[in-house]
């Protein structure tokens, strides 16, 4: 699990056994200690460090994360990638709860400069994913943890507010109107939807309880 609060930028290339990132801070890993077998989340994609370097490290990928993101694409443009370690329990929890496994690409709609902020417009590839989004939801693009600041009624094309700090020590601000961005929705709204539907269809409902005099006391509220 991640939080999707960004902690370094890397550079991404492919390799013979998948992909290799490689810091683009020389002087130590960014990242701190990273071993072999961690989970580093990378634009927002779960991968395994198979191999070390003192550079970076090495993560095999398999076919169905290639095509769900946007990693191979970057690859071979050795672009920049956002970096973030695996959650630890310790961990303060600054963003939102990110699994890594991306839901599916979107498509950069508008770039504006305002006050204070960027407002950076988004659209789903799959209109479907939109029932996920509505106003104030969480939504981490690229693996960063971003709030809706207002959707369409659908959800399938939605901006975010995003600060100065944010935009500037992530991929953000060399993202270009048409570039694809790696999206993932909020695992609560996922897990709701689940939660509710049996085979397409809504689950039964819990029996109502009435809140009598002689049920509060039965459970230790009398």
């Amino acid at each position: 699990m991640f939080t999707g609060l960004v902690q370094a930028v890397g550079r991404l290339q492919r390799c013979p056994q998948g992909v290799r990132v490689s810091w683009l801070m020389q002087a130590g890993a960014p990242l701190g200690s990273v071993a072999l077998g961690d989970s580093i989340a990378v634009d927002g994609v779960c991968l395994t460090a198979a191999e070390l370097f003192a550079d970076g490290f090495r993560a095999d990928v398999s076919a169905e994360t290639l095509a769900r993101t946007g990693l191979a694409a970057k690859a071979d443009q050795q672009a920049h990638v956002n970096l973030e370690p695996a959650l630890r329990l310790a961990d303060r929890l600054g963003g939102h709860l990110v699994s890594g496994h991306v839901d599916g690409g979107g498509r950069v709609r508008g770039i504006s400069r305002e006050p204070a902020s960027w407002r950076l417009e988004l659209a789903w590839d799959d209109p479907a994913y939109g029932r996920y989004i509505c106003e104030k939801a969480s939504v981490a693009v690229d693996g960063i943890s971003l709030t809706v600041a207002g959707c369409d009624p659908g959800g399938d094309r939605f901006w975010i507010a995003v600060i100065p700090h944010t935009w500037a020590s992530t991929t953000l601000a060399e993202r270009r109107l048409g570039d694809r961005v790696n999206l993932e929705a909020d695992l609560l709204a996922k897990y709701t939807e689940r939660l509710l539907l049996e085979g397409g269809r809504p689950a039964a409902a819990a029996p109502a309880q009435d809140l009598s005099d002689s049920w509060l006391a039965e459970h230790g509220w009398g």
